[in-house]
């Protein structure tokens, strides 16, 4: 990353006119000042969002560069219908939406909804509309992939056995994260230009965690988000950075202060598990038969369309 990335900020974004970028879960928090900024910069925004009033209120502050389309990505139908109706090329697809420490629900395939939202339902969409993009995704995960003891719990990811929301919550963006490796090793070994890449927003003070399942975990974050994390707005710093640098695929990109919790945007750290390329590959076979999406292009390990 350039040397100047330690004060990188979203007037550094570059002239985007004529590109085409979804975002997912743009209709509050980082999502909502992604497709802003992202409009801004000239770039036609769609705001892929469960809650298509709030998805308008939000493009209203985007300006004409922006549309709203629904999608739920803990349902599959939903999934399939939006890529279905997807017409032309696709510059960047992020992958932003998601929930996080929820009490224990399942999606309307019978997921758990942590993963199912964070993981599957964009796993899907990805791999559903990869044909059509043309330059990079981006998966929002979380430093809190590296918590002691984090791993995918292969024998049983839907947590049917055991639900933790933590533990399903830290489950989920390790499996975001091994998505990406995987996902870029595929589109390497097609010769694909697409490239893949990750980014998480540290502790950045959102309504993502007034979902806790814990009445007291609500009541100290809503202290940790008055007293100590950053902003929203540089929350979404290392996403617009992920989404827009010239970057190596397979990239991961966080805030680079103490801890990765507050800070101008660069390189991230993974944790061990993050970076087994036999993990990301189980993962991804695991989530071809769960969701009964494939990857589209030909060439690659794995099953063809």
């Amino acid at each position: 990353m350039s040397a100047h990335a330690a004060a990188w900020s979203a007037a550094d974004l570059p002239d985007l006119t004529g590109r085409t970028i979804v975002v997912t879960g743009a209709s509050s928090g980082l999502g909502a000042i992604t497709a802003r900024e992202l409009a801004r910069a000239g770039a036609r925004v769609v705001l892929a969002v469960r809650d298509t009033t709030r998805g308008e209120a939000v493009a209203v502050g985007c300006g004409a560069n922006a549309e709203v389309r629904r999608l739920d990505l803990a349902d599959l139908a939903s999934v399939r219908a939006f890529a279905e109706e997807w017409d032309g090329p696709l510059d960047t697809l992020i992958n932003n939406a998601g929930v996080m420490a929820i009490p224990e629900r399942r999606t309307a395939d019978g997921f758990e909804m942590q993963l199912g939202t964070n993981h599957l339902g964009p796993f899907a969409l990805t791999n559903l509309l990869l044909p059509r993009i043309t330059g990079r995704v981006v998966s929002v995960a979380s430093n809190a992939h590296r918590r002691k003891g984090v791993d995918i719990d292969f024998d049983d990811i839907n947590s049917r056995k055991d639900y933790r929301p933590w533990r399903a919550y830290q489950q989920s963006k390790l499996a975001d994260l091994l998505f990406i490796r995987e996902l870029q090793r595929r589109l390497t070994a097609v010769g694909s230009p697409v490239t893949a890449h990750a980014a998480h927003p540290g502790y950045a003070a959102t309504n993502l965690q007034s979902s806790s399942a814990s009445p007291v975990q609500r009541t100290i974050m809503k202290l940790t988000n008055r007293f100590v994390a950053q902003s929203d707005a540089m929350g979404a710093l290392p996403i617009l950075y992920a989404a827009t640098q010239p970057l190596p695929g397979g990239s991961y990109t966080g805030p680079q202060g103490r801890g990765e919790l507050r800070g101008h945007p660069g390189p991230a750290v993974l944790s061990p598990e993050a970076q087994d390329d036999g993990r990301a590959r189980r993962l991804w076979r695991m989530s071809e038969e769960l969701t009964g999406v494939t990857f589209p292009l030909p060439g690659a390990d794995g099953p063809r369309p």
